[in-house]
C-alpha cells in the first residue's frame, strides 16, 4: 500500500473512532431524558395519587386561556375516561399520563398526536369548534390489546345554541 493511502486510511479510521467515542460519552454522560424545563413529571406508580388523575375526565380549568382541563390515563389497553363530552367552542388543555408502557394518543381527523411516556405528563391545548364524535386511538404498539385501546370525545352544542326544530 502506498504511503499516502496509509495516511488517509489512518485519518478516516481515527475520525470514525473519535466520532463514536464522543457519541458514546455524550449518550452516557447526558442520559436520554428530555430537558427538565417546561416538562412535568409524575412517577407512574403514583399517578392515581394525583388529584387530577384519580378520577380522569373534563373539569373547568383554573389555567388562564383554557375553559376546561381534560385528564386522561392510559393503561393496559384502555383510556380513562372511555367517553367524554366537551361543549362546542371550548378551549381545552389535555393532559395525558400512563401507568405502564409507552402509548400514543391520537385524536382522529385532528392534529392532536402525542407520545405518552411513563413518568411524563403529555400536554396539548386545542379548540373543539366542530360538533361531532372524535375517536381517540393509541398509535404506538403497546401489546396484544393495542387495537382495542380507544376513547371518544363528543363535542356537543353549548346549551342555548341548539337549533330550533
Amino acid at each position: 500500500m502506498h504511503k499516502f493511502e496509509k495516511i488517509w486510511m489512518s485519518i478516516g479510521t481515527g475520525s470514525l473512532i473519535l466520532f463514536l467515542v464522543i457519541l458514546g460519552v455524550s449518550a452516557v454522560h447526558a442520559g436520554h431524558t428530555p430537558a427538565a424545563s417546561g416538562i412535568e413529571t409524575i412517577h407512574p406508580d403514583y399517578v392515581r395519587d394525583d388529584n387530577r388523575f384519580s378520577e380522569p375526565g373534563l373539569y373547568e380549568s383554573s389555567e388562564e386561556g383554557y375553559d376546561y382541563d381534560l385528564y386522561y390515563v392510559a393503561s393496559a389497553f384502555r383510556y380513562e375516561p372511555a367517553e367524554v363530552e366537551v361543549p362546542q367552542g371550548s378551549r381545552v388543555r389535555m393532559q395525558v399520563v400512563t401507568t405502564d408502557v409507552v402509548h400514543g394518543f391520537q385524536v382522529v381527523n385532528t392534529n392532536i398526536n402525542m407520545m405518552v411516556e411513563p413518568g411524563l405528563v403529555s400536554t396539548y391545548g386545542t379548540n373543539f369548534n366542530t360538533v361531532g364524535e372524535y375517536l381517540v386511538i393509541c398509535n404506538e404498539y403497546c401489546g396484544v390489546g393495542h387495537t382495542d385501546m380507544t376513547s371518544v370525545i363528543k363535542v356537543v352544542p353549548e346549551e342555548g345554541d341548539a337549533e330550533d326544530e
